[in-house]
């Protein structure tokens, strides 16, 4: 009888399970399958805003915050000798990191603003992928990626608040999704703390909280405490009048847009329009379904967190363009879940969201240097007629006239908007003396008065704040400074 072939191992057919080496190969090809998009995002975050590192200063806001880190670095006492509306906790960063690597180049934030960018859409990708699945959460991660971009170069290359704030917003809803209501408080008070504004996000949470039945009370107890702490912390170390008084109350003339109404509404379109435009295709999707009462599956608590960031927006009625990045999230992840009922719009926004990030990241590319030119123009007179230790007052409203030139201002006041009044957001309604931060002037001719400038440069050029119409300002002037040159329309006065 022939003895019994051997029994060899059958190969797996399709449909059926492979062999351990089989399934540990496949293992491994799905993990790299899953590893390299996520590469995508922070490549898309890094090509987007490589702009932001071809010049030194992008907006006055860049400027205020080198200054401050400056002044801080020797010495200076937050809401006290340094002052500013915002929150600490943009200030201290500029401080750690400036003093960390030099305080010559912004690039050690520009690289934490992309790391920011990046976590942000990272974060995106998470809450995307959660509720829709590894698609959505690579479209979500890639499109605000590309949309970061979609303003004014000014606005969006720039390491401003908006962009630091952002991480902090995204996580509030991400930790909210996981019932791990202490660390969303934790992430909420974190956006506070970088603007105010950032707060809005306690809504969103707020609803995922009641929304997400069970129990309700213990999850808002965390939450309190997660946001109270870190808040009465901050407060306490700096000291809870001033910081209320700089990032709250004493803030009433510069948050009104009384005598400007027509200004702001013009700014707000604006701006909307030119965020809408770069970002349509997520927003044409959202817009097609609205009049529809077609809802996407999984869209709870977004449609809350939009309206928030809106309201933020809104808020105070200044309308910059930096503001606006504040809706890009919910915008992004709204659009995402209304392409996921519409496939056939798909590929046309695909294609549109990269040709308009591709337009945005030549407009940064292309921008114009004005006003940074004339800055560095106006720096190189100030350092040319100062000593090192020389005090030295700009009377404008771009404080990194001083960073450029590496002087001391003669004022913790470093713009004449914490004086007049004046923002551009408002143009020149309610500018004047009488519209100051509260004490204001008494606290500058002090100033002025113990330690006088050895140089005044009034670059007013024209603004309703220019010293014909700011008496105090004349006074300064006249009380022994003369004129001695013009610079790209800043005039400027030394003392003696």
């Amino acid at each position: 009888m022939p003895a019994a072939p051997q029994t060899s191992r059958r190969a797996a057919l399709p449909g059926q399970r492979g062999t351990a080496p089989g399934r540990q190969a496949a293992r491994g090809a799905a993990r790299r399958g899953r590893w390299w998009p996520a590469l995508l995002v922070p490549l898309a975050v890094a090509v987007t805003h490589l702009p932001s590192f071809l010049r030194p200063l992008w907006n006055p806001d860049e400027g205020f915050l080198a200054v401050q880190a400056r002044l801080l670095a020797h010495g200076g006492v937050l809401y006290d000798t340094v002052v500013d509306r915002k929150p600490p906790l943009l200030p201290w960063l500029y401080q750690g990191l400036l003093g960390l690597f030099g305080d010559g180049s912004l690039w050690p934030v520009r690289v934490a603003a992309l790391v920011a960018h990046t976590v942000t859409a990272t974060l995106l990708a998470s809450i995307a992928r959660r509720r829709w699945g590894r698609r959505a959460g690579l479209a979500a991660g890639l499109g605000y990626a590309l949309g970061s971009i979609g303003l004014a170069p000014e606005d969006t290359q720039a390491a401003t608040f908006e962009v630091f704030m952002l991480p902090w917003t995204v996580a509030a809803v991400a930790a909210a999704e996981r019932r791990r209501w202490a660390l969303a408080g934790l992430a909420v008070a974190g956006a506070a703390l970088t603007k105010q504004t950032g707060g809005a996000v306690l809504l969103p949470v707020a609803w995922l909280l009641w929304r997400g039945g069970g129990k309700r009370l213990p999850g808002a107890l965390r939450l309190a405490a997660g946001f109270a702490v870190p808040i009465a912390a901050v407060a306490c170390a700096l000291g809870p009048g001033p910081m209320l008084f700089w990032t709250v109350t004493g803030s009433g003339s510069y948050a009104s847009a009384a005598g400007a109404v027509a200004t702001a509404v013009g700014r707000a379109l604006g701006n909307a329009g030119l965020l809408l435009a770069a970002c349509a295709g997520f927003a044409v999707p959202v817009g097609w379904l609205l009049p529809r009462r077609r809802r996407p599956a999984g869209t709870s608590g977004l449609w809350v967190w939009l309206g928030a960031s809106a309201l933020a927006v809104v808020t105070g009625f200044q309308f910059f363009g930096h503001y606006y990045l504040q809706l890009l999230p919910p915008l992004v992840l709204l659009g995402v879940a209304a392409l996921r009922e519409l496939p056939r719009l798909r590929r046309p926004a695909a294609a549109w969201t990269l040709l308009a990030a591709a337009g945005c990241l030549a407009w940064g590319l292309a921008a114009p240097h004005a006003e940074l030119d004339h800055a560095r123009r106006v720096a190189a007179a100030v350092r040319a007629r100062t000593g090192p230790d020389d005090p030295v007052l700009v009377w404008g409203m771009h404080p990194e006239d001083y960073w450029l030139a590496r002087r001391t201002p003669a004022s913790r006041y470093l713009t004449a908007g914490f004086l007049t009044n004046f923002s551009g957001g408002h143009g020149g309604a309610r500018v004047g003396e009488r519209y100051a931060v509260p004490g204001a002037w008494d606290v500058f001719r002090a100033e002025v008065r113990r330690r006088p400038p050895a140089l005044v440069v009034d670059d007013s050029r024209g603004a309703p704040y220019a010293p014909a119409r700011t008496p105090s300002l004349r006074a300064l002037l006249a009380s022994g400074y003369h004129r001695v040159a013009t610079v790209d329309g800043a005039v400027v006065y030394a003392r003696g």
